[in-house]
């Protein structure tokens, strides 16, 4: 065994990963509780649960929240490194809360919200009505007339699917670039025909 595997490895033979034995640490105005195989974390951006991954053991303790391996070799390490980042990620979501943004594209492409859906113009015959997750808010700045909506929400899970289903309804297209991208997302755009004029 080398030294850097020795140094990985606990006196009990258990395996650490090197994220996942670092402590998280639970800012101001959030707490985590363990319930059944879960645990629950609480912010001023929301609560989240989720059950946590096998062989693995969490302690809380005071402000800090620390991952164990419960079982040897690379697959205790693996799961550690999992509970550990899906731990911090919770913390991050319900304390400070996360932020995507997509923007429209294309003449008359535009965003409104009306209860909880988001009605979007897209350029087909009849707007797109999308029911908006639970837990998600939408914000659509005036001075943007409908083109740019803000999503916010505590699980960043379910921020990442519902951004990729709006983009879905309208794919940036890659001749002109019309369509639904997010923010500073680089289209790479095609050379139409006129392009390959001479030939």
């Amino acid at each position: 065994m080398s030294q850097n595997s020795k140094a990985a490895a606990s006196a009990d033979g258990i395996k650490h990963s090197r994220v996942g034995k670092r402590p998280v640490e639970l800012p101001k105005g959030v707490s985590a509780t363990l319930k059944s195989g879960a645990i629950e974390v609480k912010g001023p951006k929301g609560t989240l649960s989720r059950k946590l991954p096998p062989n693995v053991s969490v302690k809380i303790e005071g402000t800090t929240v620390t991952v164990l391996p419960t079982i040897p070799g690379r697959d205790g390490a693996r799961f550690q490194g999992l509970a550990r980042s899906l731990i911090g990620g919770m913390v991050e979501g319900t304390g400070n809360g996360y932020v995507r943004t997509l923007q429209l594209v294309g003449t008359g492409y535009r965003a409104e919200v009306k209860g909880a859906l988001l009605h979007l113009s897209l350029g087909f015959s009849h707007p797109v009505a999308f029911p908006l997750p639970t837990g998600i808010k939408v914000e659509i700045p005036g001075d943007s007339k409908g083109t740019v909506i803000i999503l916010s929400g505590a699980d960043k899970e379910v921020m990442g699917q519902t951004a990729a289903k709006i983009r879905s309804f309208r794919p940036p297209e890659p001749y002109g670039g019309k369509g639904v991208r997010y923010m500073g997302e680089k289209v790479r755009q095609k050379a139409g025909k006129a392009g390959k004029g001479g030939k």
